[in-house]
């Protein structure tokens, strides 16, 4: 007879290597398509632009204050109309998502860099250098090459990330199934 935490682990790791072999093919689609996948990805966050300033203008009244509520209302106002403007403009918006990650990539190389000086006397200081340098690079090719590198960073990074964390999941699911089951 099967222990009942053996069978849910067995159950529950089933379906964490199915979603993950959906991760890993959704990955793949969008790293084969990521003009499709940027333009989902922008009209996502147009939906939760659109969301947000909704809870902004919903909440307004809650400070009671005549400047507090004047500035929920304006940032209601300012998600919503940049929430329907992507979603009615979802290349343009592809494009502002794609400037928005070189400058996000390029803050983040040159705090990489920084740090690893300042972490120099540790072990494994040399590897922030390295990511440092790369993350750089990556920014220097994405912000060189926009607003043409719209039609596939956005896309091809969401790809990447999934796939990756698809490949993640899976690995740790088959690695729980084998020391449990």
């Amino acid at each position: 007879m099967a222990n009942p935490m053996t069978a849910g682990v067995r159950k529950a790791t089933t379906w964490s290597i199915a979603l993950s072999v959906l991760m890993i093919t959704a990955g793949v689609i969008a790293i084969g398509a990521p003009m499709i996948a940027g333009v989902a990805v922008t009209a996502l966050v147009a939906w939760l632009l659109i969301f947000s300033g909704l809870l902004h203008l919903a909440f307004a009244w809650r400070d009671g204050r005549a400047g507090a509520v004047l500035w929920e209302i304006l940032l209601g106002v300012v998600y919503g109309a940049i929430g329907l403007y992507l979603f009615a403009n979802p290349v343009a918006g592809l494009a502002s998502l794609t400037l928005a990650v070189a400058i996000y990539l390029l803050i983040e190389g040159v705090l990489e860099f920084v740090l690893s000086f300042q972490f120099r006397p540790l072990p494994g200081s040399g590897w922030l250098l390295v990511d440092g340098i790369i993350t750089l690079i990556l920014a220097v090719m994405i912000w060189s090459t926009w607003p043409s590198s719209a039609a596939w960073v956005v896309g091809t990074l969401v790809g990447i990330s999934m796939l990756f964390s698809g490949v993640t999941r899976l690995m740790l699911s088959i690695a729980v199934r084998r020391i449990v089951v």
